[in-house]
């Protein structure tokens, strides 16, 4: 039975995004998809959700875009808000680092320790109400393409099979991923530790306001602290025992922890354990024609710093917003080459720094039971180089320094050529401020105040172009370019008006104050252009349109605006959606 966005009866073929998948990557993708309009279906093999979380860390980053799909105050109740990490050594409390975020900021300083489960639950709840349910025990068992559709064969947990054809297949199908070895998509990497994870009651004497990592001396272990009291993530990076053995996993970590915390600790009863081997591996590219993978299917790595949940969410929403620009005809087929162009080079990087993570966690060297508190007494009495600390640590985890600078939808400052950009030499000589092309918006100072129709404006699943009122400039100037947009653009672009009125420009967004205007750094008759996803895309201080065509190129919208003809062929949507070349 097919489940769209117009009601469970839907025949097969109106489908036009299948979602391989209903972990927390294919729920966002599903999502987003279907908040855009789309009739998506969702698949998994399991027979029902999952009852164990293997992450349970959600960063800042992520937080933010739950509050841009609508569901973040769904998520925050479920979990403890973290803003410490402690470490001990040889058995003492060696240094406190604490959350400092003054050079990122965030509506959302901490990361929210929530078990898996609890923010599938929730993406499922917010996907239900857009009339999308999963279907579980159903397995993709093969697809081919052409370049018109993907026809999927699936088996249904009674074993009967279904063909079905959709637009687009999306494989968030884990680190097994049927779609990626189908593709032919090769993992590249190394194999790496085998470590244990534990959810248990645990008697300890520290206070469950931190993440806690302790060394005994020859390995390190992790303590994360629920939001029910007296519950922990444990995680050993050294297990003897396996998971399954009554008592023995429980006595390890108690015995481990009394000796890196310097105190009797006793686990209880663990509700779940697991030993498992992780690797360190990615693919090259993302997509295959009609076919896209996301979340572990595409890259698989540590769980050090707790960046995989949280990756893939950042994934398939970049993906879902693009995809359903494609598939409605306002945008070009390339858009969705900057999906591989942006998070190939972040998958990289993640791996990276999770490798670095790992090493540090687990610390198995042989002299780091004497080094390692020196070192740390040093960072604690040392202040300046404990902020240093906290922020790169931050900053690696956060996500809020992920940002799309050299990215093909990324617009360099306007051309000062005033015959061009239309600037005006004054304003065109002040210093840029506010958030720069290819950086999160909400990186500027907007989170003082009320702030509310700010953010509610980023709920908005299309493009925002936000115009600072009282420009002047040639022709029917900055509002009347706006007007033009609104009209033309209006399915896939919202046009707003910064503090002014109806006679400024179009939609007026209140900013009585100018605190907003003058966050985001915009003079009277300047724009930003801002993606689905919160990055900004453009900026100018005079708002032209020769200017915003040159910022909308990338997109090979279908007509111009008007008053100004393409530099260079536009090639017609409807073929660029539906006659793609074969692979």
């Amino acid at each position: 039975m097919l489940n769209t966005p117009g009601g469970p009866s839907a025949p097969a073929s109106a489908t036009q995004v299948l979602v391989a998948g209903a972990g927390p990557v294919g729920l966002t993708a599903a999502h987003e998809l279907a908040r855009r309009g789309l009739r998506v279906r969702v698949v998994d093999a399991a027979p029902g959700p999952a009852r164990t979380s293997r992450a349970v860390a959600t960063h800042p980053r992520t937080l933010e875009t739950y509050d841009q799909m609508g569901i973040v105050d769904d998520v925050l109740p479920r979990g403890r808000r973290n803003q410490a990490f402690t470490m001990y050594a040889g058995g003492r409390r060696r240094v406190r680092l604490e959350a400092d975020y003054a050079t990122m900021p965030t509506r959302y300083p901490y990361t929210l320790v929530v078990g898996q489960t609890e923010t599938e639950d929730a993406l499922r709840t917010a996907l239900a109400r857009l009339g999308v349910r999963v279907e579980w025990g159903v397995r993709l068992v093969d697809f081919t393409q052409d370049a018109r559709a993907v026809h999927a064969r699936l088996r249904h947990a009674d074993g009967r099979e279904e063909r079905c054809t959709a637009s687009w297949l999306v494989g968030c199908d884990g680190g097994h991923s049927t779609v990626r070895k189908r593709l032919g998509l090769e993992l590249l990497g190394e194999s790496s530790e085998t470590w244990m994870l534990a959810d248990a009651p645990v008697d300890t004497g520290v206070v469950p306001d931190s993440i806690y990592w302790a060394h005994t001396g020859r390995q390190s272990l992790m303590m994360v602290p629920y939001a029910r009291d007296g519950h922990w993530r444990l995680l050993d990076t050294a297990p003897a025992a396996r998971a399954g053995e009554p008592g023995r996993a429980e006595e390890q970590f108690s015995r481990k922890l009394s000796a890196g915390l310097g105190h009797r600790v006793r686990v209880g009863e663990a509700s779940w354990t697991s030993v498992f081997t992780f690797q360190q591996r990615m693919v090259e590219r993302m997509q295959d024609g009609r076919v896209l993978v996301a979340g572990d299917a595409a890259h698989v790595h540590s769980p050090a710093s707790g960046q995989g949940m949280n990756t893939g969410i950042q994934e398939a929403y970049n993906l879902a917003w693009k995809l359903a620009m494609v598939e409605q005809g306002h945008a070009g087929r390339a858009l969705l080459d900057t999906y591989s162009e942006e998070r190939v080079p972040l998958g990289a990087a993640l791996l990276g720094s999770t490798r670095t993570a790992t090493a540090l966690v687990q610390l198995k060297n042989a002299l780091a039971g004497v080094v390692l508190p020196l070192a740390l007494s040093l960072v604690h009495a040392v202040r300046p180089l404990r902020r240093a600390v906290q922020r790169k640590v931050l900053g690696g985890m956060s996500g809020l320094r992920i940002g799309y600078r050299t990215s093909s939808l990324t617009t360099a400052a306007p051309c000062s050529r005033l015959a061009d950009a239309g600037a005006v030499l004054m304003s065109a000589r002040e210093p840029v401020r506010g958030p720069a092309p290819g950086t999160r918006v909400t990186a500027a100072p907007v989170h003082h105040g009320d702030g509310r129709a700010f953010r509610a404006e980023l709920r908005d699943p299309r493009w925002t172009l936000l115009l600072a009122a009282g420009g002047r400039g040639p022709g029917d100037g900055p509002a009347g370019v706006a007007v033009t947009a609104a009209a033309q653009y209006g399915e896939w672009l919202s046009v707003r008006t910064v503090g002014g009125s109806g006679p400024d420009g179009p939609a007026p967004l209140a900013d009585p104050d100018r605190r907003l205007r003058d966050a985001l750094g915009l003079v009277p008759g300047g724009w930003l252009l801002v993606r689905p996803d919160g990055y900004a895309a453009a900026r100018g201080t005079l708002l032209t349109r020769p200017v915003l065509r040159r910022a909308l190129a990338p997109l090979r919208t279908p007509v111009p605006l008007a008053g100004e003809a393409p530099r260079e062929p536009v090639p017609a949507m409807a073929a660029a959606a539906h006659d793609l070349e074969d692979r």
